[in-house]
């Protein structure tokens, strides 16, 4: 039996595997949070209504529901795109038009974003206009989300072919170790974008005004101050422009680094609640969550490159996934082969997205522990709760479901922690 043989079955048999594996826990989130629908758990019974739990489990069951569409039309294209041809298709119609060279290889990437893009559109459009829209949650009118669309897209390509070429030129160009230095490179963009983003990119999309109630900002300024941290701003960001979702975050480093809150959540909690939600946050940078994340992604990226850049010398690794690769200096293969490892890749990471889950949530229980030694523990269990209400997430996810997938802890296991620690 041939490598190209063995790797097609392995990814067949990875990707069937973990289809079903989504099915199954998707179908057993829909039962769980169905069955616990008619009624509020005891733990909330006093500060979570009937109407507002059956409301967060009609919406997760909806999203859920939703998502398995979504799930079988993705397998749906990945198969179109690998084992059945469609990229290598795509391939050969470019490299008769264009022959092989630096602009195939981008207009090769670009058309495969772009029809991807347009593929997985009316899904976009849908839990848009039609599901976040049933429940109250969507803000977006059409010609906002058309403009974000068009703006989105120019400077993704404004952005991404520079780094796209930059990438492919060190493929063909810097030998057999070419890897560590498109790692390097990839590395260094990352790092910028996490510069620039928040003083350019972010303000096309959002306006973003400094915060001005003096009571808040006392508070916030004094909190900050007992924590160690140093921000360049506070700001209020109109997120009720697009979404009644609340939501607070840090953003950028070094000069960068500014504290945002979405104008719904100023408008949902008071200022000790906002606080304690504040003392979540710098809980995660006393914790170096963040540090410790992006050395994570470091690590992984440089194992991912490497792993590309043997696997991209191998013939199987294309014919396996559907594709006639030139192994001739001609008509190169970088651009095929960071697509199919795009491709490939989360086939196999899925089945070790549980260890991920699990250390975030471990984060979690960290930032809650600090808050509540930094600011009010009443406060946080508050503004948690209310957070969870009006984002309409539901108080009885199913168990399995949350070990698998979950970032951030169920609020049971949440307020029963900030309990034990306080």
């Amino acid at each position: 039996m041939s490598y190209s043989l063995l790797f097609t079955l392995a990814f067949a048999a990875a990707l069937v595997a973990g289809l079903l594996v989504k099915f199954w826990l998707a179908s057993r989130q829909v039962r769980h949070v169905a069955r616990h629908r008619g009624e509020v758990p005891e733990a909330f019974a006093q500060t979570i209504s009937l109407s507002a739990h059956q409301k967060a489990a009609d919406y997760t069951v909806a999203k859920a529901r939703f998502g398995l569409i979504e799930m079988a039309w993705g397998t749906a294209l990945l198969l179109g795109w690998t084992l059945l041809g469609g990229l290598d298709l795509l391939n050969k119609l470019l490299l008769a038009w264009l022959g092989g060279g630096m602009v195939q290889q981008l207009v090769l990437l670009a058309a495969f974003a772009a029809i991807g893009g347009l593929l997985e559109l009316p899904f976009t459009l849908w839990q848009t206009f039609r599901l976040e829209e049933r429940f109250g949650f969507n803000k977006m009118t059409w010609g906002l989300w058309l403009r974000d669309t068009v703006v989105s897209t120019l400077i993704g390509a404004a952005i991404g072919l520079p780094i796209a070429a930059l990438i492919l030129w060190i493929m063909g160009a810097t030998g057999t170790l070419w890897w560590l230095w498109a790692w390097a490179a990839w590395m260094g963009f990352n790092l910028l974008l996490m510069l620039v983003y928040p003083m350019f990119i972010a303000p096309i999309f959002n306006k973003f005004q400094p915060l001005d109630d003096p009571t808040l900002k006392a508070r916030v300024t004094a909190l900050m101050s007992r924590c160690g941290f140093r921000a360049k701003g506070l700001f209020v960001m109109d997120g009720s422009r697009r979404s009644a979702h609340a939501n607070a975050y840090f953003t950028g480093f070094g000069a960068s680094k500014r504290v945002v809150f979405y104008d719904t959540l100023l408008r949902q909690l008071n200022a000790g609640e906002v606080e304690a939600v504040l003392a979540h946050e710098l809980g995660h940078f006393k914790h170096r969550h963040i540090v410790k994340r992006l050395v994570a992604m470091f690590a992984l990226s440089l194992a991912g490159f490497a792993l590309l850049g043997w696997v991209s010398t191998q013939a199987w690794f294309y014919t396996g996934l559907g594709v006639q690769p030139n192994m001739s200096t001609a008509a190169p293969n970088s651009a095929l082969a960071l697509l199919l490892f795009m491709l490939a890749v989360p086939v196999f990471g899925f089945f070790v997205a549980p260890l991920s889950a699990r250390l975030s949530r471990r984060h979690e229980f960290e930032a809650d522990a600090y808050a509540i030694a930094q600011t009010s523990g009443a406060d946080l269990s508050a503004a948690l709760l209310k957070l969870y209400q009006d984002n309409a997430s539901t108080l009885t996810p199913d168990p399995v479901f949350v070990k698998f997938y979950y970032s951030h802890p169920p609020a049971s296991e949440r307020l029963a922690r900030m309990l034990a620690t306080a």
